[in-house]
């Protein structure tokens, strides 16, 4: 057996573990171009509002259609829910899932939510078929509600 210089050893090991750490990162997904003219709006509450720590939260959309998660028709895509979200998640991953992200994947139009009592924002984030952002991203005015 012939043995390799130490360099090219160390050299092969570093560009292999270099090679697993890319493997391991998220890869990113090319963001579909919003429809010229699409916008997202919370319906209700209203901006300020005071509600019970259950209230329902109604979604309107102008210039987009509301399909699915999973309908690969262009040009449409469902809600997601950002409660307390100061900054918006990346743009070209899909948005998370979790208590601060909620996902309206089956086409749904208003949700009823709990919140603690206290203040709380509220925001729309529009996504495609598979949950990633619009490029530009297409979201609504960030409200604050009073939960009492």
């Amino acid at each position: 057996m012939r043995a390799i210089p130490l360099f090219a050893a160390a050299t092969l090991l570093s560009a292999g573990l270099a090679f697993a750490q890319d493997a391991a990162k998220p890869a990113g997904v090319e963001q579909q171009k919003a429809p010229a003219g699409a916008s997202v709006f919370i319906v209700s509450p209203k901006d300020g509002e005071t509600v019970g720590q259950e209230f329902t939260v109604k979604f309107g959309v102008k210039g987009i259609e509301i399909k699915p998660a999973g309908d690969p028709t262009p040009g449409t895509g469902h809600h997601h829910l950002l409660v307390d979200v100061a900054e918006l998640p990346s743009g070209n991953l899909p948005i998370p899932a979790d208590d601060n992200h909620k996902h309206y994947g089956k086409g749904q139009t208003e949700a009823t939510i709990k919140l603690a009592p206290g203040d709380h924002t509220l925001q729309l984030d529009f996504a495609d078929t598979s949950h990633v952002q619009f490029a530009p991203p297409i979201v609504s005015k960030k409200i604050t509600v009073h939960v009492k």
